[in-house]
């Protein structure tokens, strides 16, 4: 039987796009656009040629290609300058220094663009129902969503940072035909910042829920024994990667802790003095990996302040394991205290009284997670997801 045809071509706006590329926002509108194309969605993505966000280098071939369902216009990255400015202007900024909409342009603009992209869509915009963008941070998403605002919806992916709050973000965001949110407590945020203006829906996000779980191969994989915790995603500050490992660090000293830290993602991995073979770095690994070793771990931690939504987390408690989070992150802490299914700590001090308590009452900490598969599992399944997706689109624009 034919699947039916939607009206009118979606374009999915993602800054990366493609094999080996790690960013849960990337992740997800990927997954949206399949599902959508699956559904009789005439799908684009347009997107750069470059795989890495730290670097922008173009790895992948500009021009037209397909993947599935889905057709792909990659477009190269420019980064033409030092980037000296903007680092300048950001460490102000984190400062708590304000900007002046000056600087906030140049900060903006001395970082990655791609030119062609957003000529591209000044001569096609009208050619698309909808163009969807995220995470509103990035060029490709500030420049190129304020095109054709009648048509631009954000999958905002909005933090408690500072760069939220300038006033650059503000006519993206209210003249954007819609702006969708992952979670209440980023859907708070966005209306304290004035973010939330025209329409815009809670719509949660969507988890697949893997067919099963192979944590003894994995270890006979990789030749890894012994009790293990995990992290996966970027390593880099603004996740809080390097804050974890000196904690981490301080805790193994102090409590002569049983665990090996795994990780997989992207970034650098330098672990502190006084951690000789305690932490594995695999880099990027398939999804079956990733499940293998969430359900292998004694615990998944989570030291980002940064979240919209948190997909590790969910992938942690699909698995059977427990959460060990920052709660400075209003999101994470919001999934955890609605699960019942998480640890929080507030200084290494926390951190260390979290891992003691798993390495100590490893019982009791499964015991933890058990609720948290029911939690996601009630909450973000997937065509539940995307159905909230399509009535967005079908009403808004």
């Amino acid at each position: 039987m034919a699947r039916p045809t939607r009206s009118g071509r979606l374009g999915f706006v993602p800054p990366r796009f493609g094999p080996a590329v790690v960013g849960g926002a990337e992740a997800v509108q990927a997954e949206i656009a399949r599902t959508l194309a699956d559904r009789g969605w005439e799908v684009e993505i347009l997107t750069t040629c470059a795989r890495d966000h730290f670097t922008w280098e173009n790895v992948f071939p500009p021009g037209v290609s397909r993947d599935g369902d889905l057709t792909v216009r990659r477009f190269p990255a420019v980064v033409d300058t030092p980037r000296a400015e903007r680092a300048a202007l950001e460490a102000r900024l984190l400062a708590g220094e304000r900007l002046t909409l000056g600087e906030q342009q140049r900060w903006m603009n001395d970082d990655m663009r791609v030119p062609e992209l957003f000529h591209h869509l000044l001569l096609h915009a009208e050619e698309y129902r909808a163009l969807i963008f995220t995470p509103y941070l990035f060029w490709t998403t500030f420049a190129c969503g304020q095109i054709a605002p009648e048509r631009t919806v954000l999958w905002a992916c909005v933090h408690d940072e500072p760069q939220a709050a300038l006033e650059l973000f503000r006519p993206l965001f209210t003249g954007a035909a819609g702006a969708w949110f992952q979670s209440e407590p980023e859907h708070e945020l966005a209306h304290d910042l004035g973010l939330a203006t025209g329409h815009h829906r809670v719509v949660g996000c969507g988890m697949h829920v893997p067919d099963g779980y192979d944590p003894e191969g994995w270890r006979r994989r990789h030749g890894i024994e012994g009790r293990l915790l995990y992290y996966a995603g970027r390593r880099e500050g603004g996740k809080g990667w390097e804050r974890l490992l000196d904690g981490f660090a301080r805790a193994t000293a102090a409590a002569d802790l049983p665990f090996t830290l795994v990780t997989t993602g992207t970034g650098t991995v330098a672990p502190p003095p006084g951690l000789p073979g305690r932490v594995i770095d695999l880099g990027i690994v398939s999804d079956d990996e990733r499940n293998d070793v969430m359900a292998a771990a004694d615990a998944y931690l989570q030291p980002s302040r940064h979240e919209a939504f948190s997909r590790t987390i969910m992938e942690a408690w699909l698995a059977g394991t427990p959460v060990i989070a920052n709660a400075a992150s209003d999101v994470v802490r919001w999934h955890c205290e609605r699960s019942g299914a998480g640890l929080l700590y507030d200084d290494d001090a926390e951190l260390e009284q979290c891992l003691r308590f798993v390495a100590d009452e490893p019982a009791a900490a499964a015991a933890l997670a058990k609720p948290g598969r029911e939690y996601v599992l009630d909450n973000y399944a997937w065509p539940e997801f995307v159905d909230r997706i399509e009535e967005c689109l079908e009403a808004w624009v």
